[in-house]
């Protein structure tokens, strides 16, 4: 079958959904932000509970990754990343949920087979890419000193 190219356009045109781009931005703009507001309410909340600025920030981010895994295993990431797509994946609690995600799902297979090896199936990559960039980038500064 030849067909044209403006054809095939045309074809593809009539059973490809429709872009949602504009839902889809403001949706992650909005969760995305509510998300760091949560957390930069938390970071002022450790403070005024009298922690300094350090611990706070680091009992934060500790929280964000504890309540990431908590709404990934009870199911609730997913309900929300429905709605707020890359803004749910930005924050510390996307990693989590990358982390916690694979581990949830290969259960069954056993805690060592299933979610000791499956784990880092997703966040994984992000580890040593993130490692040996920060690497790179330390070798970088060192070499710039130098000269």
């Amino acid at each position: 079958m030849n067909i044209s190219q403006s054809e095939y356009e045309k074809m593809v045109g009539k059973v490809s959904p429709s872009s949602r781009i504009v839902r889809d931005c403001a949706g992650a703009f909005l969760v995305g932000g509510f998300i760091c507001t949560i957390g930069q309410a938390m970071t002022e909340a450790f403070s005024a509970a009298g922690f300094d600025i350090r611990d706070s920030r680091c009992l934060t981010s500790v929280s964000l990754i504890f309540l990431g895994a908590l709404f990934t295993a009870l199911g609730w990431y997913d309900n929300i990343a429905k709605i707020g797509g890359a803004g749910t994946l930005v924050p510390i609690t996307g990693f989590s949920n990358a982390v916690v995600s694979p581990a949830v799902e290969f259960k069954s297979e056993g805690f060592i087979p299933g979610v000791g090896t499956k784990m880092f199936i997703i966040a994984g990559p992000v580890i040593v890419y993130g490692t040996v960039a920060s690497v790179l980038y330390g070798v970088f500064r060192v070499i710039l000193d130098i000269i």
